[in-house]
């Protein structure tokens, strides 16, 4: 744990999960710059008596500094939103001073105030500035943060083309600010997003079939490579079973697992809302429930935390092996422990990745076995079962 300190208070902050050996703190000098501009340490104050609205807060740091201000906070992650939640709780916050939405909930109707720590994905950055474009006026103060590796030109025109003109500050501590006014007249165009596109041939039960991407997901204009050699390879199964599609992105994973086996129940998992609501919409589009047996539950988790134990009878994986910009197995190593914890006796968890990541050695370690499903130079498709 470490403490924000700020003109108004000293905060205590984590990251989520909780980790004692995680070093990262939950926030950056970003934060730190745009809380010392909206406190005037540098300038005027800025007004926060109207609605505030704090886009892609990482773990929580800015709201919980400016909870006096009852600010709403939009995120794509559920990590996000459970770091924020244990946050204001340990430090003394009211559970109902900030108000948490996520990318798919509609935003406030009038927006005063909007803060943005600008995203690793220029494509989700641009979805949000169009979704919430209508709900700023011409008094809204609008104020993007980022580290000086995050924000880049392209960064300034979206901001520039969807909600008016922008500039920025000195570096300071290697972190930016964004200032936009914002022009009720300006003609954006249309949201790009959510977009679609057709799976390839070769590649199993969804073949040919369209899938529906929203902003922010892996690889939303394309079939990332990992994911079709993983439907080329994909288990052949029968009868009433409750398959997991873990980290399911816009879940064509788990949509062929369903129309694979008509009697499955498919539990779609991921910790991204955007990927959550693709997965939805391209499952619905191909899986008429009046004529199948297979039921889907979508569900927002830090991977198998929500799935009871021992009701699982196979798990679909293709773990992430980045944290915002940091190359990590932690994610891939929780996702493992939560498959085994909620396989049954006899249930499989079948991965994919790239070779190098060496996890046929973890999937060893925790399960007592691994066997090679299929390769290739680049990848791996391995599976574990619980005994």
């Amino acid at each position: 744990m470490n403490r924000l300190t700020t003109s108004t208070g000293g905060f205590d902050l984590t990251r989520f999960p909780e980790s004692p050996r995680d070093p990262l703190r939950a926030w950056d000098a970003a934060d730190e710059y745009l809380l010392r501009e909206l406190e005037g340490i540098d300038g005027a104050p800025t007004d926060l008596s109207g609605t505030v609205v704090v886009l892609n807060d990482r773990w929580g740091a800015l709201v919980t500094a400016l909870a006096d201000h009852r600010p709403v906070q939009i995120t794509d992650s559920y990590l996000t939103q459970r770091a924020t939640q244990a946050n204001i709780e340990r430090n003394g916050v009211a559970a109902d001073a900030v108000r948490l939405a996520t990318t798919q909930d509609p935003p406030p109707d009038r927006i005063d105030v909007l803060l943005v720590r600008v995203p690793k994905s220029l494509a989700l950055l641009e979805d949000q500035l169009h979704r919430l474009a209508p709900h700023v006026h011409a008094g809204t103060v609008v104020v993007g943060a980022g580290m000086v590796t995050e924000i880049h030109t392209s960064t300034l025109r979206l901001f520039e083309r969807i909600l008016g003109p922008t500039r920025t500050s000195l570096a300071v501590k290697k972190a930016r600010l964004i200032f936009c006014a914002p022009d009720p007249g300006l003609s954006r165009g249309e949201n790009p997003w959510p977009r679609s596109y057709a799976l390839p041939a070769g590649i199993g039960a969804v073949s040919g079939l369209t899938v529906t991407n929203h902003a922010g997901i892996f690889c939303a204009d394309r079939l990332d490579v990992g994911t079709r050699f993983f439907l080329r390879h994909l288990p052949s199964r029968r009868g009433p079973e409750h398959v997991v599609d873990l980290g399911c992105g816009n879940g064509v994973v788990g949509l062929a697992a369903a129309l694979g086996n008509g009697e499955a129940q498919v539990t779609f998992i991921d910790e991204s809302y955007q990927a959550l609501a693709s997965a939805e919409t391209t499952f619905r589009a191909h899986i008429d429930n009046a004529d199948a047996s297979t039921t889907a539950r979508f569900l927002a988790a830090d991977g198998m935390s929500g799935v009871p134990a021992g009701t699982v009878d196979l798990v679909l994986n293709n773990p992430p092996f980045h944290a915002h910009r940091t190359t990590t197995d932690e994610t891939a190593w929780r996702m493992f422990n939560g498959s085994r914890a909620a396989l049954r006796r006899g249930g499989e968890l079948w991965v994919v990745g790239n070779r190098h990541l060496g996890y046929h050695a973890k999937l060893r370690r925790l399960f007592g076995n691994c066997e090679v499903a299929a390769s290739d130079p680049r990848f791996v498709v391995l599976r574990a079962v619980k005994h």
